[in-house]
């Protein structure tokens, strides 16, 4: 009874069996696809050829180039103080500042004037008295020549009469007592000079301090010299000063001055692409602030003595003269003594350049798109480094399509789609040859 019940469902299998296989003998086969290629888009810039003004940039802090102490050279009491002569305050140069009490200087003077005086009489008197002592000693040789004469005359007479010995022995008396006058006479004459001299020494040192003391007198006023702005001030009225005593400290404004440190670097690199030395450089001050950006030019005055041996910098110092002409409120500050400024050195242009956006060398090596649209990695020397583009000196020539896009990864002759990028190369044209911003100078390693 149950097989014929079975036979049915073993009848539909061999069916659907026999189909199954019969589908799949009539199948064709899967069609095998070549591998295709994608392009990578990369944005590229031709590489020109221009003249660049190569430059250096730092940072530094704004200082007078001469600093004026205003110390007390007497002592005194303070007497007088112009009423402007406060901190922050512009004085014009020979404008009295400060006086000193000049009475106990005014009797120094008349002393001295005194002492030299009488000095001066004593000189003139002496003069009066050589004149004197020279006449009367040419008196006395006259008189002994008479008596010399009248000696030998009574001596040819002696035993003759009317001359006896007694009369020649009082006559070589009066010879002998005559020789005495002469000899004193010509000591005095003698020490004359040497009198003359001790009040010419004596009238020296009175004129020595008269000077000395009419120039403590000017030193009673204490007067600007230059035009120049107060930064601090120590003296009141009535206020006793000592002799060394500093009472004011005046910044000179004819003149500013900025060391910043430079890589060592970077400043020899500026030196040796333009084959230039450092007083052929310009240099110019730039103040950012608040969206405010003023320039001041400026040379290159010194180089420090000192190589900072941990940063590998080395020290410029730039002056700017007359830092405070040209003020304009809210349009122009002037260069004040503490500014934070930056400060941009230039070589003399080097022509026929070839140039790079920065970022696109790295490690000294750039990406190349040769003319099968592929990619080349390739060496290049890099001559001198600036804030957005570097200067090449071999590697690459001028023309070439260089990748300034990120590409990741960069793999050599991987197939590329290249997109010109305009705005880029008219960013590295614009700071290759004109004003470049100021960023901060980095090797271009990275």
């Amino acid at each position: 009874m149950s097989t014929p019940r079975r036979w049915p469902f073993f009848l539909f299998l061999l069916v659907g069996i026999g189909a199954v296989m019969l589908m799949r003998g009539q199948r064709e086969p899967p069609q095998q696809q070549p591998p295709s290629e994608r392009a990578v888009a990369v944005r590229y810039i031709e590489v020109p050829q221009v003249t660049v003004a190569p430059m250096v940039s730092g940072y530094g802090v704004v200082r007078p180039v001469r600093v004026w102490e205003g110390v007390a050279q007497v002592k005194g009491q303070i007497v007088e103080k112009r009423p402007q002569l406060q901190r922050g305050a512009i004085i014009e140069p020979g404008e009295l500042l400060l006086a000193l009490d000049p009475t106990d200087y005014l009797l120094a003077i008349a002393k001295a004037e005194a002492d030299l005086a009488a000095t001066t009489a004593q000189l003139q008197e002496l003069t009066v008295r050589q004149q004197d002592t020279g006449n009367a000693l040419q008196v006395e040789q006259q008189v002994l020549a008479l008596i010399e004469r009248e000696l030998e005359r009574k001596r040819g007479l002696v035993g003759r009469g009317g001359v006896s010995t007694s009369d020649v022995e009082n006559e070589e008396r009066a010879l002998l007592l005559q020789q005495q006058r002469l000899l004193g006479q010509q000591s005095t004459l003698n020490l004359l000079p040497t009198q003359r001299a001790v009040l010419e020494a004596q009238r020296e040192r009175h004129q020595a301090l008269l000077a000395a003391a009419r120039r403590d007198l000017e030193h009673t006023r204490i007067l600007m010299p230059f035009q120049g702005r107060i930064a601090q001030v120590h003296g009141e009225l009535e206020q006793y000063v000592r002799e060394g005593e500093l009472l004011l400290v005046a910044d000179d404004l004819a003149a500013a001055e900025i060391e910043v440190q430079l890589p060592l670097a970077h400043f020899a690199g500026l030196m040796r692409v333009t084959n230039s030395s450092p007083e052929a450089l310009t240099a110019q001050v730039r103040l950012q602030e608040s969206g405010l950006t003023v320039n001041w030019p400026a040379r290159l005055v010194r180089i420090s003595d000192t190589l900072d041996p941990q940063t590998r910098t080395v020290g410029v110092i730039v002056e700017v003269s007359e830092p405070y002409v040209g003020v304009s409120p809210g349009v122009r500050p002037p260069l004040l003594k503490g500014m934070f400024v930056a400060v941009e050195l230039f070589a003399p242009p080097r022509p026929e350049s070839l140039v790079l956006p920065r970022h696109a060398v790295v490690h000294n090596r750039v990406l190349v798109i040769d003319e099968e649209e592929r990619l080349q990695q390739r060496s290049v020397e890099v001559l001198l480094a600036q804030p957005q583009f570097v200067v090449v000196g071999a590697g690459i020539a001028a023309g070439e399509r260089v990748v300034v896009s990120d590409l990741i990864p960069a793999i050599a002759g991987m197939l590329l789609q290249p997109l010109a990028d305009q705005s880029t190369r008219e960013r590295l044209l614009e700071a290759a040859t004109g004003t470049i911003p100021l960023q901060e100078v980095q090797s271009p390693d990275g």
